[in-house]
């Protein structure tokens, strides 16, 4: 078994493995007399379709019978209210500086009180998708909130009998002394004074993640939108991963094959609208055989550096689908969208962005039919993606602390999948480290695992740029024909300006248009050395805030002023 759910009576009790004081108080709910367990995605279906609110389209799941629905199951849609994005804010994880657990697990411990007068439902399904790595995840949320069960357990692996021979065969994660993954929702909570309890504790007055990863266990509450459910779970076994030699990856990872025969692994890292699912998806125009291994959520094995997805289906925008496009057919189910009826007085979706800035779907694995769950090729190369409009298309980088600082500093614009701050400027660039808002543990985690992929096993790092280059669109066709000319070995790569340890290629298959940095301009130098001095800033940040828990090695410091000085 992957995970431990089962405890001889000698290994129960304070100070064991699994017996944290959060997860006591989170896990217990899961065993009251008002908890319904649903053992199967057509039970699942079923208490979603007859949900209050539930719009069931006429539009029919494709082979779901392949997932355990019924035969004639239809796209159900369930939109949320006015939030409609992840909410960072409301994260609190136990372990950090100023994270108070005390007053965080009461507040838990009323919320899970409160719920005794409520039916729960308990669900449970796989995260991780290969006997190397597989987490059993258990999910209890209550009575009303049908949909959020129902997209949970068809976004992770339900329990089909394949999986859970699977499952019994699969390999002990961290000797056998990593429980399993408990996660307790309340959709409804809203905090209300009572005894003993302090909201003070909480980041957001009204919301709640408060996530101990140490021990495979979260509350999320006051929150309904299903991303944070999602992310939620993977935020667990992504901690779960890193502590067990793993790197945790929020990004997507493709497998080439060429012509003679070898193989070539490219992962990229970005977030929600950067174009990692684009690049990942991407068929080349058929120019070589293509396997995908998911375009959001994986680990790397650091020791033999094969990857392992962590769930099957997509969790996709649907203003990339508007409504007939042929991909839909494979939608299982919608949030935050629009409906109208057509001609045949048919219930439709309307896919594209006009109710909100976030409609989305759950899409199953068969829209990509060269899904794979686990790609044993060593990965070759990794790619940042930035939206940075002082880098140009792509530079390659030399030195595993850089390539590796480069990731903890990765540079992006606000994805309009997160709820933010009112007066947040969008298109200003924030660093988000490794492109994956949702770790937590310390920074150097993620910084040692990536400097080892560049150190040891000798993977390429890249930057790829894909929003501007100091005002010229960069368009996909520039980064897919990047990609292309580095998969292939045709890439060639040149010193650039003064950088010792960045080079810059100049020309790609299908190149758009002149990307050539002016190294005469003052303007654009003057830019350049203020985005490197912004990651500079970043990473001294890093020591500072949270009483230095997100500190990188001296060497991560050193290598970006280097760049500073050397623009």
């Amino acid at each position: 078994m992957s995970t431990k759910a089962f405890y001889p009576i000698s290994e129960i009790g304070k100070d064991k493995v699994g017996f944290s004081k959060t997860r006591s108080i989170i896990e217990a709910a899961f065993y009251g007399n008002n908890v319904v367990k649903v053992e199967t995605l057509k039970e699942a279906y079923n208490l979603a379709k007859n949900s209050p609110g539930t719009i069931v389209t006429d539009m029919p799941v494709k082979d779901g019978e392949t997932f355990g629905l019924p035969k004639d199951a239809k796209v159900l849609l369930f939109n949320d209210g006015a939030v409609t994005g992840r909410y960072a804010a409301a994260r609190r994880i136990k372990g950090e500086p100023g994270v108070d657990e005390a007053k965080l697990d009461k507040v838990v411990m009323d919320a899970v009180y409160k719920t005794r007068w409520k039916k729960m439902y308990h669900a449970t399904c796989f995260v991780g998708l290969d006997p190397e790595f597989m987490a059993k995840a258990h999910l209890l949320i209550p009575e009303g909130e049908e949909n959020l069960l129902y997209n949970w357990m068809i976004n992770f692996q339900y329990m089909s009998d394949e999986y859970v021979k699977m499952y019994g065969k699969s390999l002990p994660i961290g000797n056998g002394n990593e429980p399993d993954i408990y996660i307790f929702s309340d959709p409804q909570w809203a905090p209300v004074e009572a005894p003993d309890v302090d909201y003070s504790c909480l980041s957001d007055p009204l919301t709640l993640c408060y996530f101990d990863t140490n021990q495979n266990c979260a509350a999320i509450l006051g929150m309904k939108y299903f991303g944070e459910h999602k992310k939620g779970t993977l935020t667990m076994a992504w901690a779960l991963a890193n502590r067990n030699g793993y790197a945790a990856c929020h990004g997507g990872q493709k497998e080439y094959t060429l012509a003679d025969g070898s193989k070539f692994v490219a992962s990229v890292y970005g977030l929600s609208g950067s174009g990692k699912s684009t690049l990942t998806h991407a068929k080349h125009g058929g120019k070589y055989p293509i396997t995908v291994l998911h375009d959001d959520a994986f680990i790397i094995n650091t020791d033999t550096c094969s990857s392992v997805a962590l769930e099957p289906t997509y969790f996709d925008k649907t203003a990339d689908y508007p409504t007939g496009c042929p991909d839909n057919e494979y939608l299982l189910s919608a949030q935050n969208c629009s409906a109208t009826m057509d001609e045949d007085g048919k219930i439709q979706l309307v896919t594209e962005d006009i109710r909100n800035g976030n409609g989305r779907a759950i899409k199953s694995k068969l829209w990509s039919p060269n899904r794979v769950d686990k790609i044993d090729a060593p990965v070759n190369a990794i790619f940042w993606i930035m939206k940075d409009p002082t880098i140009p298309p792509v530079v390659k980088l030399k030195g595993a602390a850089l390539a590796s600082v480069m990731g903890a500093t990765l540079a992006t614009k606000t994805s309009t999948a997160e709820r933010v701050a009112a007066g947040t400027d969008l298109n200003a660039l924030r660093i988000v480290p490794y492109a994956n808002p949702f770790r937590t543990y310390p920074l150097v985690n993620d910084y040692e695992k990536f400097k080892k992929l560049v150190e040891e096993k000798n993977v390429d790092c890249y930057i790829v740029n894909t929003g501007d280059f100091m005002g010229k669109k960069v368009k996909p066709a520039d980064t897919l024909g990047i990609l292309e000319t580095i998969v292939e070995g045709k890439a060639n790569f040149e010193k650039w300006g003064n950088f010792e340890d960045i080079e810059i290629m100049y020309d790609w298959s299908g190149k758009t248009g002149d990307f050539t940095p002016d190294l005469n301009d003052a303007s654009y130098m003057a830019a350049l050395k203020s985005a490197m001095q912004n990651r500079v800033d970043a990473v001294e940040g890093f020591a500072t805030k949270k009483e230095g828990y997100d500190k990188l090695p001296d060497e991560a410091l050193a290598a970006l002023k280097k760049l500073v000085s050397e623009c």
